[in-house]
């Protein structure tokens, strides 16, 4: 296994990746052309991987009516009500999918085109996980993008000097409809790691209300 330095390294890079994003992600990002440009001052649609949970606080705009511009908080059944529009079903979909929905819904009340129609995650607040047991700053977190097991460890600080890697347990849910996976690091941090060692620790990506021990 690896020293010390060598480990809290590996966890600070994890952590750097997740406060930067992914430049992978951002490159497979298309880019407007000049024809789809909106006029200066516009606010342009989102472009996020982020998908919408219960709890997470919206900002929806549609340009040149201030009567349409809200924040809004998704109820626990996934939904919400916006103006002229009624009742959406967001849970599980992405900013720029609401922002189709809330441009059709409006469709019926404009002679011509609709105006631009922006949706934003402002409070990520059902995207919430904990991680307890031996690492340096257990707690319950929140992000706005998805993380896997081994970067919601670096948010923790990283794991503890005698924390056993090969036994980090996932708890999905709540009641009989719970679920768990043991997931098994420690080989990540010994010399000579492969591919084939990452693919089999099992880093599964961290869901909203996802519970993580590190014994």
């Amino acid at each position: 296994m690896l020293g010390r330095v060598t480990l809290q390294t590996l966890f600070a890079m994890c952590f750097a990746f997740v406060a930067l994003g992914s430049p992978a992600l951002a490159q497979g990002v298309p880019q407007p052309t000049e024809a789809q440009v909106p006029p200066a001052g516009t606010p342009t649609p989102s472009v996020s991987s982020y998908r919408i949970n219960p709890g997470d606080q919206l900002e929806i705009y549609v340009w040149g009516e201030e009567r349409l511009q809200r924040e809004l908080t998704v109820l626990p059944d996934g939904t919400l009500a916006f103006p002229l529009v009624g009742q959406l079903q967001v849970a599980g979909r992405l900013p720029q999918e609401v922002e189709r929905m809330v441009s059709a819904g409006l469709r019926d009340q404009y002679r011509g085109e609709v105006p631009f129609v922006t949706v934003s995650v402002k409070a990520p607040t059902g995207m919430r996980y904990s991680v307890l047991g031996k690492v340096k700053s257990p707690g319950t977190f929140t992000t706005i993008q998805y993380v896997n097991v081994l970067e919601a460890l670096s948010q923790a600080g990283g794991a503890d000097d005698f924390a056993n890697l090969d036994n980090v347990l996932l708890i999905r849910g709540t009641g009989p409809a719970s679920r768990s996976f043991q997931i098994r690091l420690a080989r990540l941090f010994k010399a000579g790691a492969s591919e084939q060692s990452v693919r089999n620790a099992g880093i599964v990506r961290v869901e909203p209300g996802d519970v993580i021990i590190v014994p």
